[in-house]
């Protein structure tokens, strides 16, 4: 597997303590680890990926209350399953588990493959989730690599190179199948992931409480925080734009549906222009009618995995509109409480603020 290893580097000394580790340590409460089935699984894999499991649990709960099996999931609206998900982010992957399900249910049954090939393939999914739903709701013999594993190999076993080139990766993917035990393939694969998400932290790990404490090369090197290599760190590019917020006398608020891909994509949003651009003529343009009320909101900085996006709202009233904005698939007046739809986190709190407080909009033109 790798040169001179210690004993407890070995394939079955490293599973056996860190199964005897899980048992006593672990975490078995967690909402997905109880009536465990393929699907839970597997919607609890994508929601945890980039994400705390902290913030999880509760999306976790309303998601598989309201979408409790694959068919739930597939024959749902796509905009419901993105409600759902409104504010976990990484939006991507609710479309993804959405068109997975239904090729689930149309190709396979309902039911999730048993073949690691097959369930790869389906999107958003790949090797290391089919192997994660494979070993814990299969018990299974399936390694995995998420973050947490990937943190955790690369310490034990001092292995210094760019987690995200292929030759790394092929050395990683390499330990950790020799490390995956034949029995309880299950409870291995939530023992590693623990490791690395409670001890084998990214940051200050808790070495001395570790069950590899003396056999660790990187807590021998003095510096496990190395590992695993940090990527140069560029600049993060900056984005300047407006939102208009539009409400007809109904007090509806326009809104518009984003494409399917970028950012925040297929969410339902205020419409987005330029900085520089003029709020009242787009406004005009969008619904055939100048605004009678436009007011600066306080700008506000949200933050993608690539880009700070640093958004005005423009809160404009409008009078009679045309009433082709109806008829426009991708535009729509929208109240609270009306059918449930998907918005990224900051349109979510402008929505709220606008019912929640009353803001007023009939203000003086700017």
């Amino acid at each position: 597997m790798t040169e001179t290893v210690t004993e407890a580097q070995t394939p079955a000394h490293f599973a056996a303590r860190l199964l005897a580790w899980h048992d006593t340590h672990g975490r078995h409460d967690l909402p997905w680890q109880q009536h465990i089935d393929p699907y839970r699984v597997w919607v609890s894999e994508i929601m945890l990926q980039q994400t705390q499991v902290s913030t999880v649990i509760p999306y976790f709960r309303r998601f598989t209350a309201r979408f409790p099996d694959v068919r739930a999931l597939a024959d749902a609206p796509e905009d419901e399953v993105l409600h759902h998900w409104t504010g976990l982010g990484y939006y991507a992957r609710a479309r993804n588990l959405h068109k997975s399900a239904q090729l689930v249910r149309d190709a396979h049954g309902g039911e999730l493959p048993r073949r690691l090939e097959e369930l790869a393939a389906l999107p958003g999914i790949g090797r290391s989730t089919a192997g994660a739903i494979l070993a814990i709701a299969c018990n299974e013999r399936a390694p995995i690599l998420d973050g947490n594993v990937k943190r955790v190999l690369t310490r034990v076993f001092a292995i210094d190179g760019d987690t995200t080139k292929a030759a790394t990766q092929k050395q990683l993917w390499t330990i950790a199948d020799a490390l995956t035990p034949a029995e309880r393939s299950g409870a291995y694969t939530q023992a590693i992931m623990d490791l690395g998400a409670t001890l084998c932290t990214r940051t200050r790990p808790a070495c001395a409480l570790c069950p590899f404490a003396t056999d660790c090369r990187a807590r021998a090197e003095g510096n496990p925080a190395r590992f695993p290599a940090k990527k140069k760190t560029k600049p993060v590019p900056e984005r300047r734009c407006q939102l208009l917020v539009i409400r007809n006398p109904d007090g509806a608020v326009l809104l518009e549906k984003r494409p399917g891909t970028g950012i925040w994509g297929g969410l339902w949003s205020f419409p987005e222009i330029p900085e520089r651009e003029d709020a009242a003529l787009a406004c005009d343009r969008l619904v055939g009618a100048p605004p009678a009320g436009l007011r600066r909101g306080k700008p506000f900085r949200h933050t993608f995995s690539h880009f700070h996006l640093d958004a005005t709202p423009m809160f404009l009233a409008v009078g009679a509109v045309r009433a082709q904005v109806m008829e426009d698939q991708r535009l729509i007046w929208y109240k609270p409480g009306d059918k449930p739809l998907g918005f990224a986190a900051p349109v979510k709190r402008l929505l709220d603020a606008l019912a929640n407080e009353g803001i007023e909009l009939e203000m003086n033109q700017q």
